[in-house]
């Protein structure tokens, strides 16, 4: 069985919802983001602040254990090593042959 489609879709809902909830929070100015300056309610300020702080760094922690094993399932598929290790296994390009040398007419042309 093929992991690496499963890991790649969770990959990206991680990366879907790691931006969306990143875009929740709170930025510095108070422009954009959930809470303004009306307080209360079941989401307070600094509630809201904690689990989306939480959610982020678990989600970011997801992230990047996902990428490192997609990038660890993609180079054991392509045989291991570099790109630059791969430029020695290429044979060399044969030197172009010299052109021929022009042939001697025969006979000059009559006009």
């Amino acid at each position: 069985m093929d992991v690496f489609p499963i890991i790649l879709a969770i990959h990206l809902i991680v990366a879907i919802s790691l931006v969306g909830v990143i875009l929740l929070q709170r930025s510095e100015g108070g422009a954009l983001g959930i809470g303004g300056s009306a307080g209360g309610g079941l989401m307070s300020g600094r509630a809201a602040g904690n689990l989306l702080t939480r959610t982020t760094a678990i989600l970011a922690g997801t992230f990047f254990v996902t990428s490192l094993s997609l990038s660890l399932l993609a180079n054991s598929r392509s045989g291991g090593g570099s790109a630059f290790d791969k430029i020695n296994d290429v044979a060399p390009v044969a030197a172009p042959a010299a052109p021929a040398a022009p042939a001697e007419p025969s006979a000059p042309l009559a006009r």
